[in-house]
């Protein structure tokens, strides 16, 4: 059964995701991903397993993401069973100031990661198995909320 603290352990691990980032230390970030983890970039770029993703966030923060940081905001986290779960959120990279609104919505599905007690269920970190970032298209949004009154979009909240 998931608890609270379930819940705050995964968002601990978006809050080491972005210290990570912020530090731009790319070991730090892709050890918070499984060792065959999927991340797919908003330019559609993916990345397969946790040493490619650590290898790709590397050259990024020495070239098109150095002196970036990284702003995220969960929007929902739900549980699929006692060791998975997938949770919505916005974000953004940034300079200087945190901007007000993310322009990126994200999804992450979460797994447990046994830590070898042999125990079960409830013990073991919670780590990244698969990311999905997408741009936001305001008008577009606009647009799918005309046509398709009952959808929500992310900017609803």
């Amino acid at each position: 059964m998931t608890t609270a603290q379930d819940s705050t352990a995964i968002t601990s691990v978006l809050d080491e995701l972005t210290a990570a980032w912020g530090r731009h230390d790319a070991q730090a970030y892709g050890d918070l991903f499984t060792q065959d983890a999927t991340y797919v970039t908003f330019t559609g770029s993916l990345y397969q397993g946790r040493q490619e993703i650590t290898d790709s966030h590397r050259a990024l923060f020495m070239s098109f993401l150095k002196g970036t940081k990284l702003a995220d905001e969960v929007i929902d986290i739900r549980f699929q069973g006692p060791d998975a779960a997938v949770v919505s959120g916005r974000g953004d990279t940034y300079k200087g100031r945190r901007p007000r609104k993310l322009s990126k919505i994200q999804t992450y599905t979460f797994v447990r990661e046994s830590d070898g007690d042999g125990n079960g269920e409830g013990h073991g970190r919670w780590r990244i198995a698969a990311f999905h970032n997408t741009k936001r298209k305001p008008l577009m949004e606009f647009v799918s909320r005309r046509f398709a009154p009952g959808g929500t979009t992310a900017d609803a909240k």
